[in-house]
Protein backbone atom coordinates (compact mmCIF):
# COMPACT_ATOMS: atom_id res chain seq x y z
CA UNK A 1 0.00 0.00 0.00
CA UNK A 2 1.41 3.51 -1.44
CA UNK A 3 2.18 5.71 1.74
CA UNK A 4 -0.46 7.84 1.01
CA UNK A 5 -3.15 5.49 1.92
CA UNK A 6 -1.02 4.44 5.19
CA UNK A 7 -1.43 8.12 6.16
CA UNK A 8 -4.75 8.61 5.55
CA UNK A 9 -6.25 4.97 6.96
CA UNK A 10 -3.83 5.73 10.34
CA UNK A 11 -6.32 3.82 13.12
CA UNK A 12 -9.48 3.72 10.57
CA UNK A 13 -9.60 -0.27 11.34
CA UNK A 14 -8.45 -0.62 14.49
CA UNK A 15 -11.21 -0.57 16.66
CA UNK A 16 -13.07 -3.70 16.62
CA UNK A 17 -15.75 -3.49 19.10
CA UNK A 18 -17.96 -0.49 17.35
CA UNK A 19 -15.93 -0.76 14.10
CA UNK A 20 -15.29 3.44 14.93
CA UNK A 21 -13.71 4.97 12.15
CA UNK A 22 -12.12 7.72 14.02
CA UNK A 23 -9.92 5.85 16.75
CA UNK A 24 -11.44 6.41 20.14
CA UNK A 25 -9.13 8.66 22.97
CA UNK A 26 -8.89 5.98 25.72
CA UNK A 27 -8.38 8.92 28.64
CA UNK A 28 -7.57 6.10 31.58
CA UNK A 29 -4.65 5.64 33.63
CA UNK A 30 -5.35 2.03 34.55
CA UNK A 31 -6.56 -0.92 33.84
CA UNK A 32 -8.61 -4.33 34.94
CA UNK A 33 -6.61 -7.63 35.52
CA UNK A 34 -9.04 -10.44 34.26
CA UNK A 35 -7.22 -12.56 37.05
CA UNK A 36 -4.18 -12.88 39.09
CA UNK A 37 -1.04 -13.23 36.56
CA UNK A 38 -3.01 -11.83 33.64
CA UNK A 39 -3.39 -8.76 31.56
CA UNK A 40 -5.03 -7.31 28.62
CA UNK A 41 -1.68 -5.96 27.87
CA UNK A 42 -2.70 -2.60 29.15
CA UNK A 43 -1.78 -1.89 32.95
CA UNK A 44 -0.93 1.41 33.11
CA UNK A 45 -1.11 4.48 31.03
CA UNK A 46 2.83 5.48 31.36
CA UNK A 47 3.86 1.75 29.89
CA UNK A 48 0.96 1.80 27.29
CA UNK A 49 -2.00 3.39 26.10
CA UNK A 50 -4.46 2.20 23.52
CA UNK A 51 -4.71 5.11 21.27
CA UNK A 52 -0.85 5.81 22.10
CA UNK A 53 -0.21 2.32 21.02
CA UNK A 54 -1.75 3.35 17.65
CA UNK A 55 0.14 6.24 16.87
CA UNK A 56 3.35 4.54 18.24
CA UNK A 57 2.83 1.45 15.31
CA UNK A 58 1.75 3.97 12.74
CA UNK A 59 4.75 5.43 12.89
CA UNK A 60 7.16 2.35 13.49
CA UNK A 61 5.88 1.01 10.27
CA UNK A 62 6.07 4.51 8.31
CA UNK A 63 9.45 4.99 9.46
CA UNK A 64 10.01 1.36 8.27
CA UNK A 65 11.51 0.31 12.28
CA UNK A 66 11.02 -2.11 14.72
CA UNK A 67 9.18 0.14 17.59
CA UNK A 68 7.51 3.46 18.02
CA UNK A 69 7.52 5.64 21.21
CA UNK A 70 5.41 9.04 21.01
CA UNK A 71 6.59 11.56 23.83
CA UNK A 72 5.86 14.57 25.34
CA UNK A 73 7.61 16.74 23.26
CA UNK A 74 10.68 17.07 20.76
CA UNK A 75 12.72 17.51 23.40
CA UNK A 76 11.80 15.15 25.38
CA UNK A 77 12.11 12.17 22.81
CA UNK A 78 16.03 13.63 22.48
CA UNK A 79 15.88 12.98 25.95
CA UNK A 80 14.58 9.87 26.13
CA UNK A 81 17.17 9.17 23.10
CA UNK A 82 20.15 10.36 24.93
CA UNK A 83 19.71 8.40 27.67
CA UNK A 84 21.06 5.58 26.03
CA UNK A 85 24.57 6.87 27.02
CA UNK A 86 26.30 7.49 30.14
CA UNK A 87 29.41 8.77 32.14
CA UNK A 88 32.60 9.21 29.53
CA UNK A 89 30.43 8.53 26.49
CA UNK A 90 31.07 10.55 23.49
CA UNK A 91 28.42 11.34 20.94
CA UNK A 92 30.01 13.24 17.08
CA UNK A 93 26.87 16.12 16.15
CA UNK A 94 25.91 17.62 13.13
CA UNK A 95 27.26 21.24 13.11
CA UNK A 96 24.62 23.17 12.50
CA UNK A 97 21.98 22.18 14.94
CA UNK A 98 18.87 23.34 16.71
CA UNK A 99 19.81 25.38 19.68
CA UNK A 100 17.50 23.04 21.80
CA UNK A 101 19.45 20.19 21.20
CA UNK A 102 22.83 21.91 21.47
CA UNK A 103 21.22 23.36 24.68
CA UNK A 104 20.03 19.64 26.06
CA UNK A 105 23.80 18.27 25.22
CA UNK A 106 25.80 20.72 26.41
CA UNK A 107 23.87 22.00 29.79
CA UNK A 108 21.89 18.96 31.00
CA UNK A 109 23.55 15.45 29.20
CA UNK A 110 27.29 17.27 30.34
CA UNK A 111 26.02 16.98 33.78
CA UNK A 112 25.79 13.20 33.04
CA UNK A 113 29.59 12.79 31.79
CA UNK A 114 28.05 12.74 28.30
CA UNK A 115 29.98 15.23 25.58
CA UNK A 116 30.40 15.91 22.22
CA UNK A 117 31.54 16.84 18.81
CA UNK A 118 30.30 19.20 16.50
CA UNK A 119 31.54 18.80 13.03
CA UNK A 120 29.84 19.19 9.14
CA UNK A 121 28.92 15.38 8.38
CA UNK A 122 29.34 15.65 4.80
CA UNK A 123 33.01 16.04 6.16
CA UNK A 124 33.93 12.16 6.71
CA UNK A 125 37.28 12.89 7.67
CA UNK A 126 36.38 15.49 9.82
CA UNK A 127 33.87 12.54 11.33
CA UNK A 128 36.67 10.19 11.80
CA UNK A 129 39.23 12.39 13.76
CA UNK A 130 36.95 12.69 16.22
CA UNK A 131 35.81 9.24 16.38
CA UNK A 132 37.14 7.60 20.13
CA UNK A 133 36.73 4.23 22.05
CA UNK A 134 34.16 6.34 24.12
CA UNK A 135 32.51 7.02 21.10
CA UNK A 136 28.79 5.44 21.19
CA UNK A 137 27.06 7.48 18.31
CA UNK A 138 26.39 9.67 15.71
CA UNK A 139 23.54 12.11 15.56
CA UNK A 140 22.90 13.55 12.27
CA UNK A 141 20.32 16.78 11.50
CA UNK A 142 19.51 16.45 7.31
CA UNK A 143 18.91 19.17 6.21
CA UNK A 144 20.02 21.09 9.21
CA UNK A 145 18.11 23.96 10.83
CA UNK A 146 18.27 26.44 9.96
CA UNK A 147 21.03 26.40 7.19
CA UNK A 148 19.32 23.29 5.50
CA UNK A 149 22.69 21.30 5.17
CA UNK A 150 22.29 18.05 3.70
CA UNK A 151 24.22 14.49 4.84
CA UNK A 152 24.22 11.45 2.88
CA UNK A 153 23.13 9.38 5.33
CA UNK A 154 23.86 5.98 3.95
CA UNK A 155 27.41 6.75 3.56
CA UNK A 156 27.70 7.86 7.37
CA UNK A 157 25.26 5.31 8.98
CA UNK A 158 28.11 2.36 6.72
CA UNK A 159 30.97 4.06 8.87
CA UNK A 160 28.62 4.32 12.04
CA UNK A 161 28.04 0.39 11.61
CA UNK A 162 32.05 -0.42 10.92
CA UNK A 163 32.98 1.67 14.12
CA UNK A 164 29.88 -0.42 15.89
CA UNK A 165 28.29 2.68 17.05
CA UNK A 166 24.69 3.91 16.41
CA UNK A 167 23.16 6.37 13.43
CA UNK A 168 20.46 8.97 15.07
CA UNK A 169 18.75 10.82 12.38
CA UNK A 170 16.19 13.98 13.30
CA UNK A 171 13.72 13.50 11.06
CA UNK A 172 11.78 16.37 11.72
CA UNK A 173 12.33 18.80 8.27
CA UNK A 174 11.28 16.02 5.85
CA UNK A 175 8.84 13.43 7.75
CA UNK A 176 8.64 9.71 6.22
CA UNK A 177 6.65 10.90 3.58
CA UNK A 178 9.94 12.50 1.77
CA UNK A 179 12.53 10.56 3.77
CA UNK A 180 12.79 7.19 5.45
CA UNK A 181 16.62 7.20 7.94
CA UNK A 182 15.95 3.39 8.60
CA UNK A 183 16.11 2.31 4.99
CA UNK A 184 19.28 4.13 4.77
CA UNK A 185 21.00 2.66 7.55
CA UNK A 186 19.64 4.27 10.51
CA UNK A 187 18.94 2.75 13.90
CA UNK A 188 16.92 5.65 14.93
CA UNK A 189 15.19 8.21 13.80
CA UNK A 190 13.50 11.00 15.55
CA UNK A 191 10.58 13.80 15.44
CA UNK A 192 9.82 16.61 16.69
CA UNK A 193 6.22 15.69 15.83
CA UNK A 194 5.01 19.32 16.64
CA UNK A 195 6.02 19.82 13.64
CA UNK A 196 4.77 18.83 9.69
CA UNK A 197 3.91 15.18 11.47
CA UNK A 198 0.82 17.38 13.63
CA UNK A 199 0.79 20.34 11.44
CA UNK A 200 -1.67 22.20 12.73
CA UNK A 201 0.18 24.36 15.55
CA UNK A 202 -2.23 22.89 18.29
CA UNK A 203 -0.19 19.23 19.44
CA UNK A 204 3.20 19.48 21.51
CA UNK A 205 4.51 16.27 20.72
CA UNK A 206 7.06 14.08 20.03
CA UNK A 207 8.32 10.57 18.11
CA UNK A 208 10.96 7.72 18.38
CA UNK A 209 11.27 5.47 15.90
CA UNK A 210 13.85 2.00 16.39
CA UNK A 211 15.16 -0.62 14.90
CA UNK A 212 16.30 -3.94 16.27
CA UNK A 213 14.85 -5.93 19.03
CA UNK A 214 17.39 -5.19 21.76
CA UNK A 215 17.50 -1.61 20.81
CA UNK A 216 13.67 -1.23 20.81
CA UNK A 217 13.92 -3.48 23.87
CA UNK A 218 16.12 -0.36 25.76
CA UNK A 219 14.27 2.20 24.14
CA UNK A 220 11.00 1.00 26.00
CA UNK A 221 12.75 0.57 29.21
CA UNK A 222 13.63 4.13 29.20
CA UNK A 223 10.68 5.48 27.82
CA UNK A 224 8.62 3.79 30.38
CA UNK A 225 11.40 5.05 33.38
CA UNK A 226 11.32 8.11 32.17
CA UNK A 227 7.84 8.82 31.41
CA UNK A 228 7.52 11.88 29.15
CA UNK A 229 4.99 9.93 27.51
CA UNK A 230 2.51 11.60 25.29
CA UNK A 231 -1.10 11.49 26.51
CA UNK A 232 -4.03 10.00 24.34
CA UNK A 233 -5.69 13.33 23.83
CA UNK A 234 -2.87 14.68 22.00
CA UNK A 235 -1.74 11.46 20.86
CA UNK A 236 -5.09 11.02 19.14
CA UNK A 237 -4.72 15.04 17.45
CA UNK A 238 -1.22 13.97 16.08
CA UNK A 239 -2.77 10.94 14.19
CA UNK A 240 -5.44 13.16 12.70
CA UNK A 241 -3.04 15.90 11.96
CA UNK A 242 -0.85 12.86 10.50
CA UNK A 243 -3.59 11.72 8.25
CA UNK A 244 -3.14 14.71 5.34
CA UNK A 245 0.54 14.51 5.95
CA UNK A 246 0.99 13.84 2.39
CA UNK A 247 -1.05 16.50 0.90
CA UNK A 248 0.34 19.20 2.82
CA UNK A 249 3.82 18.00 2.29
CA UNK A 250 3.35 18.47 -1.23
CA UNK A 251 1.94 22.19 -0.82
CA UNK A 252 4.08 23.07 1.66
CA UNK A 253 6.86 21.79 -0.94
CA UNK A 254 5.27 23.62 -4.04
CA UNK A 255 4.92 26.44 -2.33
CA UNK A 256 8.43 27.02 -0.44
CA UNK A 257 10.15 26.11 -4.00
CA UNK A 258 8.09 29.11 -5.68
CA UNK A 259 8.38 31.69 -3.04
CA UNK A 260 12.22 30.18 -2.06
CA UNK A 261 12.66 31.13 -6.33
CA UNK A 262 11.25 34.60 -5.97
CA UNK A 263 13.10 35.06 -3.24
CA UNK A 264 16.62 34.73 -4.94
CA UNK A 265 15.99 37.54 -7.55
CA UNK A 266 15.52 39.47 -5.01
CA UNK A 267 18.00 42.77 -4.37
CA UNK A 268 17.47 42.66 -0.71
CA UNK A 269 18.62 39.01 -0.32
CA UNK A 270 22.12 37.38 -0.22
CA UNK A 271 21.31 34.03 -0.14
CA UNK A 272 18.19 31.41 -0.22
CA UNK A 273 19.28 28.02 1.87
CA UNK A 274 16.71 25.62 -0.03
CA UNK A 275 17.82 22.04 -1.05
CA UNK A 276 15.45 21.92 -3.93
CA UNK A 277 17.87 25.23 -5.74
CA UNK A 278 19.84 23.50 -7.80
CA UNK A 279 23.07 25.39 -6.37
CA UNK A 280 22.15 24.11 -2.95
CA UNK A 281 25.15 22.28 -1.57
CA UNK A 282 24.04 18.69 -0.78
CA UNK A 283 20.83 18.62 -3.43
CA UNK A 284 21.92 15.66 -5.59
CA UNK A 285 22.19 14.09 -2.32
CA UNK A 286 19.04 15.10 -0.94
CA UNK A 287 17.50 14.01 -4.23
CA UNK A 288 19.01 10.60 -4.01
CA UNK A 289 17.77 10.21 -0.78
CA UNK A 290 14.87 11.29 -0.73
CA UNK A 291 11.33 11.54 -3.14
CA UNK A 292 10.84 15.63 -1.65
CA UNK A 293 11.64 18.53 0.11
CA UNK A 294 10.63 20.33 2.91
CA UNK A 295 8.99 23.35 3.29
CA UNK A 296 11.73 25.03 5.62
CA UNK A 297 14.26 27.07 4.17
CA UNK A 298 16.36 30.43 5.22
CA UNK A 299 17.35 33.14 3.51
CA UNK A 300 20.30 36.07 4.41
CA UNK A 301 19.65 39.49 3.64
CA UNK A 302 22.05 41.98 2.15
CA UNK A 303 21.35 44.26 5.46
CA UNK A 304 20.73 43.71 8.65
CA UNK A 305 19.10 46.57 8.96
CA UNK A 306 15.84 44.98 7.03
CA UNK A 307 15.37 42.76 9.56
CA UNK A 308 12.78 44.70 12.25
CA UNK A 309 10.96 46.31 9.81
CA UNK A 310 10.35 43.18 7.66
CA UNK A 311 9.27 40.74 10.88
CA UNK A 312 7.08 44.05 12.04
CA UNK A 313 5.50 44.21 8.90
CA UNK A 314 4.15 41.22 7.93
CA UNK A 315 0.82 40.38 7.96
CA UNK A 316 -0.39 36.94 6.55
CA UNK A 317 3.02 35.55 7.84
CA UNK A 318 3.53 35.30 11.57
CA UNK A 319 6.59 36.30 13.36
CA UNK A 320 6.25 33.28 15.21
CA UNK A 321 9.02 30.56 16.92
CA UNK A 322 8.14 26.55 15.55
CA UNK A 323 7.70 25.61 12.08
CA UNK A 324 5.47 22.76 9.87
CA UNK A 325 2.00 24.28 10.51
CA UNK A 326 -0.74 25.39 8.03
CA UNK A 327 0.45 28.76 8.97
CA UNK A 328 3.53 30.04 7.39
CA UNK A 329 5.82 31.58 9.92
CA UNK A 330 9.20 33.89 10.08
CA UNK A 331 11.95 33.15 12.82
CA UNK A 332 14.87 35.17 13.74
CA UNK A 333 17.30 32.33 14.57
CA UNK A 334 19.59 34.53 16.33
CA UNK A 335 17.56 35.86 19.18
CA UNK A 336 15.10 32.93 19.24
CA UNK A 337 15.83 29.26 18.25
CA UNK A 338 19.45 29.75 18.35
CA UNK A 339 19.83 32.13 20.99
CA UNK A 340 21.57 29.49 23.29
CA UNK A 341 24.62 28.32 21.01
CA UNK A 342 27.23 30.91 21.37
CA UNK A 343 27.35 33.49 19.13
CA UNK A 344 30.84 32.62 17.69
CA UNK A 345 29.59 29.51 17.26
CA UNK A 346 26.78 30.66 15.74
CA UNK A 347 28.78 32.98 13.58
CA UNK A 348 30.98 30.36 11.89
CA UNK A 349 28.02 28.11 11.11
CA UNK A 350 26.42 31.12 9.43
CA UNK A 351 23.45 32.23 11.98
CA UNK A 352 24.39 35.78 11.71
CA UNK A 353 22.26 38.87 12.35
CA UNK A 354 21.20 39.13 8.93
CA UNK A 355 19.43 35.09 8.34
CA UNK A 356 15.84 34.94 8.97
CA UNK A 357 14.04 31.55 8.78
CA UNK A 358 11.13 30.74 6.96
CA UNK A 359 8.24 28.22 7.52
CA UNK A 360 6.46 28.38 4.50
CA UNK A 361 2.97 27.27 4.94
CA UNK A 362 -0.27 25.53 2.35
CA UNK A 363 -1.87 29.58 1.57
CA UNK A 364 -1.77 30.58 -1.75
CA UNK A 365 1.73 31.13 -3.17
CA UNK A 366 1.35 34.36 -4.34
CA UNK A 367 -0.22 35.23 -1.07
CA UNK A 368 2.89 34.79 0.35
CA UNK A 369 4.57 36.70 -2.17
CA UNK A 370 2.80 39.53 -2.14
CA UNK A 371 3.13 39.69 1.65
CA UNK A 372 6.81 38.81 1.69
CA UNK A 373 6.99 41.73 -1.06
CA UNK A 374 5.28 44.31 0.96
CA UNK A 375 6.63 43.56 3.75
CA UNK A 376 10.87 43.98 1.93
CA UNK A 377 9.58 47.61 0.68
CA UNK A 378 8.80 49.01 3.76
CA UNK A 379 12.10 47.90 5.07
CA UNK A 380 14.04 48.90 2.24
CA UNK A 381 12.60 52.72 2.36
CA UNK A 382 13.07 53.05 5.92
CA UNK A 383 16.76 52.29 5.27
CA UNK A 384 16.66 55.03 2.54
CA UNK A 385 16.55 52.53 -0.04
CA UNK A 386 13.45 53.74 -1.93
Amino acid sequence: MKIESRLAQIGSVQEPVTGSVSYPIYLATAFRHPKLGESTGFDYARTKNPTRKVLEDAAAELESGDAGFACSSGMAALQTVFSLFGQGDHLIVSLDLYGGTYRLLERIMSRFGVTASYVDTNDLDGIAQLYTPQTKAILIETPTNPLMMITDIERISQWAKAKGILTIVDNTLLTPFFQRPIELGADIVVHSATKYLGGHNDVLAGLIVTKGKELSEQMAFLHNSIGAVLGAQDSWLLMRGMKTLALRMERHQENATRVAEWLLEHEAVEEVYYPALPHHPGHDVQNRQSSGNTGIFSFRLKDARYVEPILRSIKLIAFAESLGGCESLMTYPAVQTHADIPEEIRRQIGVDDRLLRFSVGIEHAEDIIADLGQALAIAKSEIGEV
